[in-house]
């Protein structure tokens, strides 16, 4: 098997956070906040006088998992340090990884291969 096609395990993927992507708060909750578009010109003549940004406020869990996002804990890491905070949800790990494929997919965060693995 060559090295191009070594599978990759999700728990030793490293979650990093998009650059912009901005965090902001709203009491005990973070609101990520997204461009529209890619492209400046667009969010001015698209949608003028209109916000650029795209807001998604987290509830509860994802705010916890969003904390931890630092670009150097993988995610096994991070399922580790959530196991008290979903201390009642014996699926809580599938939940965890399932919502970080979810981040990935909507373009909040990207999932890199460290390189020991």
């Amino acid at each position: 098997m060559g090295e191009n096609n070594k599978k990759i395990n999700l728990l030793e993927t490293v979650p990093v956070r998009r650059e912009e992507v901005l965090t902001e708060w709203e009491g005990e909750y973070v609101v990520l906040a997204f461009p529209r578009f890619k492209q400046a010109w667009m969010r001015r003549w698209l949608f003028p006088g209109k916000s650029a940004y795209i807001h998604i406020q987290l509830e509860e869990h994802g705010t916890a998992v969003w904390q931890l996002i630092d670009g150097k804990r993988t995610v096994g890491e991070i399922v580790a340090l959530l196991s008290a905070h979903f201390v009642d949800d014996e699926n809580y790990a599938t939940r965890v990884t399932t919502y970080l494929m979810r981040m990935q997919k909507d373009r909040l965060i990207k999932l890199m291969i460290p390189p020991s693995v």
